[in-house]
């Protein structure tokens, strides 16, 4: 679901992978018209894993359509001068709110002095890998950051990498934020702006917003490698008897209370903190005691099925969570279902009906609006030309005979999925 906050704003975007389509996807979740351009027959990412199976070949990419739901989809031959002048055109288009770029490919065509030499108070954001233009992606970005040594029970010598692309995502919100910021700027003074943001910035910065850099730097000392215990406080997974796996953590003050009765372990607890020496009341002092904490609470799960401690749990409002696969999220879990104002079924092209997600934030001052599915490359073209240039139906006519541009396209990637 989108709300329409944005509804005037319009935003080009060229783009590939996660950091920017996201970004467009948050604008667009917020009512902006965002433009996706690519290369008739689709870009590098076009057909990305997980994808639909198809008899004839591969299927419709769920990665791809997922990243893009509710944009426009142009698509236009960016190989030629042509095609590039096309974009340019659009992306420099007059209107108070036109003349946005997002981009994460870089290209010379698309620099903002560019296009600023046809409109001054152009916006352009470009997410880069590096500060310094060079190439960089989440997971080599990452790597650097000293997380993989901590991760899982890794190490420096056996890293272990996570699978959430945290950069990226965190990369693409601060995108779409610093973008408002700039339209903001610019309908106050009439500037422009060249917005430039790196994985890497997102990654060293976020090291600094968490205190991690002022550990290392001021303290001399990493973080340390400690499986599945939360850092700095009382958390860890426990074990049930029918083999369940269940999250608790005990952050605050009341959490750890919490916890401590629902388990039952008060004097147990309080022996422990005399043994020790350790006020347990300080959420740096359950740190500590960690392990052996854990030992006290390791017997109560162990004794229990997953069903009865989770009933527990929640009746002495513990903070926990229980581990699943995304399967069972789907069959069983409230918070990935209609159920949940943030999700809703759509239709999209060469996929069919399935469950998605719009905007996570809940706006009660205004009612969703449906998303549209993710467009079939070229869906839009016509009308963006026609609507955004002026162009007539003869020049567009002319532009498709020439194969500058293309509509709809029709292929093995977007006909109607198969079973698997």
């Amino acid at each position: 679901m989108t709300y329409p906050f944005l509804g005037r704003l319009r935003v080009i975007e060229s783009s590939a992978f996660i950091a920017a389509p996201l970004a467009g996807l948050t604008l667009a979740q917020f009512g902006a018209d965002v433009i996706r351009v690519d290369m008739i027959g689709g870009g590098i990412d076009y057909a990305r894993m997980p994808r639909m199976p198809h008899p004839r070949g591969q299927g419709r990419s769920l990665y791809w359509t997922g990243l893009n739901k509710g944009k426009r989809s142009v698509a236009v031959d960016l190989r030629r001068p042509e095609g590039r002048e096309l974009i340019q055109a659009l992306a420099t288009a007059p209107g108070p709110d036109a003349g946005v770029l997002l981009t994460n490919i870089g290209t010379p065509w698309l620099a903002h002095e560019v296009l600023a030499a046809r409109r001054p108070d152009l916006i352009s954001c470009t997410i880069q890998g590096n500060g310094d233009g060079s190439t960089a992606v989440d997971y080599t970005v990452n790597c650097a950051t000293g997380y993989p040594a901590v991760t899982g029970g890794g190490s420096r010598e056996h890293p272990v990498n996570h699978v959430l692309p945290a950069w990226d995502i965190a990369c693409a919100y601060q995108a779409a934020f610093a973008v408002l910021a700039a339209v903001d700027h610019r309908r106050r003074g009439g500037q422009g702006a060249e917005l430039k943001l790196a994985l890497s910035d997102m990654a060293f910065g976020m090291l600094s917003h968490l205190g991690v850099l002022a550990e290392a730097e001021l303290l001399g000392q990493e973080r340390p490698s400690i499986g599945n215990h939360l850092y700095g406080a009382f958390g860890r997974d426990f074990g049930t008897a029918d083999g369940g796996r269940i999250m608790v953590a005990a952050i605050s003050a009341g959490q750890w209370k919490a916890l401590v009765a629902c388990c039952g372990i008060a004097e147990p607890v309080d022996a422990l903190q005399q043994r020790l020496g350790l006020d347990f009341a300080d959420e740096a002092q359950r740190f500590e005691a960690r392990d052996a904490i854990a030992e006290l609470v390791e017997p109560w799960f162990a004794a229990r099925t997953r069903q009865a401690a989770q009933a527990a749990l929640e009746q002495h409002k513990v903070c926990w969570g229980r581990y699943g696969t995304v399967g069972e999220a789907l069959a069983g879990d409230a918070r990935a279902s209609l159920a949940n104002p943030v999700f809703e079924r759509i239709d999209t092209p060469g996929i069919g009906a399935h469950l998605a997600a719009g905007a996570a934030v809940r706006a009660t001052c205004m009612e969703r609006e449906a998303t549209p599915p993710a467009a079939l490359l070229g869906t839009h073209t016509d009308e963006v030309l026609h609507e955004v240039l002026g162009l007539s139906g003869a020049a567009i006519g002319r532009l498709h005979d020439a194969r500058l541009v293309a509509g709809p396209q029709r292929d093995p990637t977007v006909a109607d999925p198969v079973a698997p």
